[in-house]
């Protein structure tokens, strides 16, 4: 059972009586709601969210949508209308713009793990904090704690502090800290450790085969050190960790084999008993794969409570998942002894924020106007990208380019394939133009396939248009320079991400990068030169703000020095990505 005054909660005599007294008045169906952080469907419609936390009691919130003042609004009617309030949760990755669009990105995880030190990971901390709480936001869902040991791994590649247990460690701590700046709660993820395989627990069970030897000396050692200094909470992945799992259940046939979530071995015997967390559990969300194709919902809905988590993301179905959990209590799959245990974290994570007093739960209005975006966090990103843009490698040392002598550039923009009739072009090509054409580059810009079909119509001329590379003699006669900028995302699609042509046999594929200098330059992921090892001068700038695209640009013009050393996973294993 909990400890209210002990590591990482601390109460007081008087908010443990809160916690005591608010458990004890509550009914079976407010216990139960307690257990569920739900997404908002609402918007901001006040008697729709009135009418909504009545009817589910919902212990916490992740809105989903809208701008600084729709957000507060939303974040504002909830907690006006909850009888007990709410942990309110973001997940702030970046920075601010984890938040709300107009928030600030200050650098990822995998940019702040290649600058020199710690003080981007504060500095992330600091104003996802702030931008967060200025909206009434008061538990992070970050920092990301897993460790980035596979190349092909693109759900975590840019979201992990490093490729090792130490690097990942000192930058989660510094994130942590700069968050607690604000009043608002952390939560490591994703408990036991994602990052090993290539697979994501969105699409499909995520296994982590790490030995129990091996996880020991790395993923145990980056949550032990966590749970050691006072972390708050740990979001638990549908990941299985196999090996631990027939270590601490011996004899468990393969088919029996659970995500964490749904393990009381990984949860309940390891978790709490062996590491000692006594502070608050949460699934990651249930609508995904890892654990929705495991075990039938009516199933998997209690059994993650009664396995060991405290909390439960999001519903597929309110009222049925409700329902679900409920005969979970009534018929002891969650026996009473849990039930209260998770309670008592639930609430105690409440009152360790000190919402049970009033000047804690929503902020002044005119904070968010005052922190979202201010100069101060922009002057943090732009100190960031300095810090952490990284030169990959420059073995044909072409760098730095000359725009006086080198100024007619040839730019190929590679984007995520469009996944909507609405694309009207990706707006980041264009803040790409600018910035070069700011630093002196005449820039003239090569042809992608779905921005001609979207100009002039789906035609059979295209294909062929963009096969068509002209001679080498007259590239090679037009430009000084060819730029391949790189700006590919994926999120829950598909297992891993690749650079992918807008059509195939593409005239944007690298062969000009025998005929001039060629730099290539990603915008988000790390691990683009498997896909292009033929281009020899390339630079990871991690963001698609005009902050990082500027620093990036600067940098291979020689106007400042490129200081942050990449990790060994942006080569992918092959010795020809290095040449």
């Amino acid at each position: 059972m909990v400890d209210l005054k002990a590591r990482p909660f601390y109460l007081s005599d008087g908010a443990v009586r809160w916690v005591e007294d608010t458990i004890a008045g509550m009914s079976l169906d407010e216990k139960v709601g307690q257990l569920f952080v739900q997404m908002n469907d609402c918007g901001a419609d006040e008697e729709k969210i009135k009418a909504k936390t009545a009817a589910w009691h919902q212990g916490g919130l992740r809105w989903q949508g809208g701008d600084r003042k729709q957000v507060y609004d939303q974040n504002r009617f909830y907690q006006k209308h909850s009888k007990i309030p709410l942990l309110i949760a973001a997940n702030c990755d970046n920075g601010g713009d984890g938040c709300l669009p107009e928030g600030t990105f200050v650098a990822s995880a995998a940019e702040a793990a290649a600058g020199e030190g710690t003080q981007t990971a504060y500095d992330m901390g600091y104003v996802a904090g702030r931008e967060a709480a200025s909206i009434g936001v008061n538990w992070m869902f970050n920092p990301c704690a897993d460790i980035y040991m596979n190349w092909r791994n693109t759900i975590v590649n840019t979201r992990a502090f490093g490729d090792n247990a130490d690097r990942v460690i000192e930058n989660a701590r510094q994130y942590i800290r700069g968050i607690h700046q604000s009043n608002i709660a952390c939560c490591c993820k994703h408990f036991p450790g994602d990052g090993v395989e290539e697979r994501d627990q969105h699409l499909v069970l995520g296994v982590n085969d790490l030995s129990v030897e091996q996880w020991d000396a790395t993923f145990r050692k980056v949550y032990q050190t966590m749970i050691d200094e006072g972390l708050e909470s740990i979001m638990v992945g549908h990941i299985a960790l196999p090996e631990m799992t027939r270590k601490l259940r011996p004899g468990i046939k393969d088919e029996d084999i659970m995500p964490a979530t749904l393990s009381p071995e990984l949860l309940t015997d390891l978790l709490r008993g062996e590491m000692g967390f006594n502070g608050l559990v949460i699934t990651d969300a249930s609508h995904m794969a890892g654990i929705a194709c495991m075990e039938k919902r009516e199933v998997a809905v209690p059994k993650a409570i009664a396995s060991g988590c405290d909390m439960f993301l999001f519903s597929n179905d309110t009222a049925e998942d409700f329902a679900y959990m409920k005969a979970g209590v009534e018929s002891g799959v969650i026996s009473a002894e849990r039930l209260s245990d998770a309670l008592h974290r639930i609430l105690g994570l409440k009152a360790r924020l000190g919402l049970y007093k009033p000047e804690n739960v929503t902020p002044a209005p005119e904070l968010k106007d005052q922190v979202v975006g201010c100069q101060e966090h922009l002057r943090l990103a732009e100190e960031a990208a300095e810090r952490c843009v990284t030169l990959v490698k420059d073995t044909k040392h072409y760098l730095p380019i000359d725009p006086a002598r080198q100024k007619r550039a040839r730019l190929i923009y590679i984007q995520s394939t469009p996944t909507s009739k609405a694309y009207k072009g990706d707006p980041v090509k264009q803040v790409v133009i600018e910035e070069l054409e700011r630093a002196g580059f005449e820039v003239s810009v090569a042809p992608n396939f779905h921005d001609l079909e979207v100009a002039e119509g789906p035609s059979p001329k295209h294909m062929f248009q963009m096969m068509d590379c002209g001679t080498m003699h007259d590239f090679a006669a037009k430009y000084d320079v060819a730029f391949l900028v790189i700006n590919v995302q994926g999120y829950a699609q598909e297992n891993n991400v690749r650079l992918r042509w807008s059509c195939n046999h593409s005239s944007e594929l690298p062969w000009y990068a025998t005929e001039v200098p060629t730099v290539g330059i990603s915008l988000n992921y790390t691990n683009h030169l498997i896909d292009v090892p033929q281009v020899h001068a390339f630079v990871n700038a991690y963001g698609r703000t005009r902050i990082s695209i500027r620093a990036a640009i600067g940098k291979i013009c020689g106007k400042s020095a490129f200081t942050a050393t990449p990790s060994d996973t942006v080569f992918c294993g092959k010795w020809d990505t290095r040449l």
